[in-house]
């Protein structure tokens, strides 16, 4: 039985999560595992609402932020993957972990 892990990485700061998933992937190409991605959709854009005064209902014009996402999928290699997705990050990038197993045929 192989494991599919894969880590979904957001941040508001592009330059950030673009050197942490470099940095995840220079590693695991060293180590000799097959390294899917990184997976780039578009960035989203959130705004929120910012009020002077919630009795009267006065507002400012809302806070707008962009948050960038990249998914990369480490398959097997299972001490690896669990090592990287471990490890410290910086406060700025945000990283989510999902374990799979996968059947192989034959």
């Amino acid at each position: 039985m192989t494991f599919v892990t894969t880590l979904e990485l957001e941040s508001g700061d592009r330059r950030a999560l673009d050197s942490v998933v470099a940095d995840i992937k220079e590693t695991v190409e060293r180590k000799g595992a097959e390294f899917k991605g990184p997976h780039t959709p578009p960035p989203e854009t959130l705004a929120v609402p910012l009020y002077d005064d919630l009795e009267r209902g006065g507002h400012f014009d809302s806070w707008s932020y962009t948050v960038y996402t990249r998914t990369v999928e480490i398959v097997g290699h299972d001490e690896l993957a669990s090592s990287i997705a471990t490890r410290s990050f910086p406060d700025q990038v945000h990283v989510e972990a999902d374990v799979r197993s996968i059947q192989q045929s034959g």
